[in-house]
């Protein structure tokens, strides 16, 4: 699989440096509350893992599941809930933790779907952020890196089911994936 990496975007050491610095931020933003991180599936598995575990303050979690793609990479504008979160979340404060930002639609709607539930708070941490993309307008409290018109895999990130598990951030070769 390394075969098929045009460029390290982001090196693991970039990555682990700026999760040490989000979790300052996180930390700080949150006064030692405690936080249900409530993870998008499946691309944050890695970023929420690494992030946790670096995080000086109470911590729950949880997982959602939404889709906005159709069987391609193309975006729908659909967005529908697959699972559910197991943890109410009433009175509480909630981070969603994300793996990319681009148009802000799935977001979007989760978002307006999770404040009808009435949490005490509810902000987003991307790993990355495609402002560049954007359609709708989504607060990002915290952001790890900003990234323009570029597709990326690694690190939690896919093309077609592969490349999640490399533990860097990286575009793919022209001929294997031509976005």
């Amino acid at each position: 699989m390394l075969k098929d990496v045009e460029e390290v975007v982001f090196s693991e050491a970039q990555i682990q440096e700026r999760i040490k610095k989000l979790c300052e931020e996180i930390a700080d933003a949150y006064e030692k509350k405690p936080v249900l991180l409530v993870g998008i599936l499946k691309g944050c598995l890695f970023f929420m893992a690494d992030l946790m575990r670096k995080l000086d303050i109470p911590v729950a979690i949880d997982f959602i599941s939404v889709s906005s793609y159709g069987p391609s990479t193309e975006k729908t504008g659909a967005v529908k809930i697959l699972k559910d979160l197991d943890t109410p979340i009433q009175d509480k404060h909630v981070l969603i933790i994300e793996d990319v930002v681009d148009t802000g639609l799935t977001l979007g709607y989760l978002l307006r779907n999770l404040k009808e539930r009435s949490p005490a708070s509810l902000q987003v941490c991307s790993l990355l952020d495609k402002p560049d993309y954007r359609i709708v307008g989504i607060p990002l409290q915290f952001k790890g890196f900003e990234l323009g018109k570029k597709f990326v895999v690694g690190y939690g990130l896919d093309y077609q089911g592969k490349y999640r598990h490399l533990p860097f951030i990286a575009s793919l070769k022209k001929e294997i994936c031509p976005l």
